[in-house]
């Protein structure tokens, strides 16, 4: 009779490991999938914040534009127009930001550095740990008695 209930023990025991372990999968399944909902909403916030920078500076450059080259003109100064050199930089890489292809090759370079760079990605002193952080903690704190 202890065979038997024993043996049920065991069938229980397993079942509720096996539950566990598709419970902590489907957790980790669900953590994962929001964190990359949460990197998708991120960038797309970053581009519409680039596409909507660009309006503004496009309308700036614009009218910098017609003023100095007009200013150029009538004062006869082609130095005038330098200061559009800059500006058509920093206008022409918010609209490869927004519109372009930036992100994709920003994209390409961070897998390319992950692959063939990952000793420049490793944190000084290695990896956190829990010691490392209960011994900082116990360092910092002023009313830790240790038992």
């Amino acid at each position: 009779m202890g065979f038997i209930f024993s043996k049920s023990m065991n069938e229980n025991m397993k079942n509720q490991q096996e539950f566990m372990l598709m419970n902590a999968r489907l957790q980790l399944e669900r953590q994962l999938m929001m964190q990359n909902e949460m990197r998708e909403r991120q960038m797309a916030i970053q581009i519409a914040w680039s596409r909507e920078f660009l309006k503004y500076f496009g309308t700036f450059f614009g009218i910098a534009a017609i003023s100095l080259t007009a200013g150029a003109i009538k004062r006869k100064r082609p130095a005038f127009l330098f200061p559009l050199i800059p500006l058509s930089f920093v206008l022409t890489y918010q609209y490869d930001l927004g519109y372009g292809t930036l992100l994709q090759r920003m994209k390409g370079e961070a897998e390319n550095i992950l692959e063939t760079e990952k000793s420049t990605l490793q944190l000084p002193k290695g990896m956190i740990t829990f010691e490392s952080l209960e011994k900082s903690r116990r360092e910092q704190s002023k009313f830790f008695i240790d038992k």
